[in-house]
């Protein structure tokens, strides 16, 4: 009966006959580093570690449909709110809200440490498609496999002071909005900062008719005290308006040089992604140097969670590389 039940829900997902947003139930909390990691976990306790990684302005429901799917395939999955999300919180309140590239894969390594997860296969999109690319370049040990949206997002700060084409740059619009003080105020703003994400979120995935319940589930996650802290330092910090702190110096130094990829890699592109380079992925596909598959999808930004089947075929194929 349990499992009918289960089936049910899996195909109410991938056709979209829920008639209101899927909750995942009950959130784990665990201390991992300098943060109190909230995360959903689902399938066999010990089934092959799969963590799945969210991006902005995002949450961990944009795998609502993906993780039903390995879970049944018999996958440990593990969705973590990253740092300045949902129920994730620092542990100090004299911890700076430092957000480098390189702190987010940390807290990754850290849950994984926390959960005594000695290899995982990583995917991600976004700010989770950067941190799985960054684990996978610098601790090839912990990462048995990757899944990538968009390819290969390891920022290098000297190259992001260059200007791009400017209908790029016109995609990129808020990240300019976010160096700003009138920017910071509007994120602070709470009506604004849930008004905003939609506004992206429309931008990023043209032909995906989500409900505003299916964003407001989402939105619910940027109410976190660090969230405006975490967000503006990020994006600033990209555009080289805010110094490396000294802890993450010696990592970033490494990802200035843009290390290669080894570990066996999918990569995904979004054919309606406004910041998919144009092609078949051959702008990055030199930074894959282990077995590899490229796969477009007419999707946009958000891919798992407009194309969940394929994102998920995606895990389940990268563990067979």
């Amino acid at each position: 009966m349990k499992f009918m039940v289960f089936i049910i829900f899996c195909l109410a997902i991938i056709f979209g006959e829920c008639s209101s947003p899927v909750s995942f139930g009950t959130l784990k909390q665990i201390n991992a580093g300098e943060l109190n990691i909230g995360y959903v976990e689902a399938g066999p306790a010990d089934g092959p570690a799969v963590i799945l990684m969210h991006g902005f302005p995002y949450d961990i429901h944009s795998y609502v449909g993906v993780t039903p799917l390995l879970a049944a395939a018999g996958y440990r999955v593990l969705l973590p709110y990253l740092r300045g999300h949902g129920t994730t919180t620092f542990l100090s309140s004299r911890t700076p809200r430092t957000a480098e590239q390189s702190a987010f894969a940390l807290d990754i390594i850290a849950l994984m440490d926390a959960l005594k997860i000695d290899k995982a296969i990583l995917a991600g999109f976004d700010w989770g498609s950067r941190t799985g690319n960054i684990i996978a370049a610098l601790w090839p040990e912990r990462c048995k496999a990757l899944v990538s949206v968009t390819g290969y997002l390891i920022t290098n700060l000297v190259a992001n002071l260059q200007p791009l084409p400017p209908q790029l740059e016109w995609a990129w619009w808020y990240q300019y909005y976010f160096v700003t003080e009138r920017g910071e105020l509007g994120l602070t703003n709470l009506r604004y900062r849930h008004d905003l994400g939609n506004v992206i979120w429309k931008f990023n995935s043209p032909s995906w008719n989500y409900t505003a319940a299916t964003y407001d589930q989402t939105a619910a996650a940027f109410t976190n005290d660090d969230y405006v802290a975490i967000v503006i330092g990020n994006y600033r910090w990209r555009q080289s308006l805010m110094k490396t702190t000294p802890r993450y110096a010696a990592l970033e130094k490494k990802l200035a040089t843009a290390p290669t990829i080894g570990v066996p890699t999918i990569t995904i592109d979004g054919e309606l992604d406004p910041f998919t380079p144009a092609g078949d992925g051959s702008a990055y596909r030199a930074k894959f140097t282990g077995k590899y598959d490229h796969r477009a999808l007419q999707v946009g930004h958000n891919v798992p969670q407009e194309a969940p089947e394929a994102f998920a075929q995606a895990v389940i194929d990268v563990d067979k590389f």
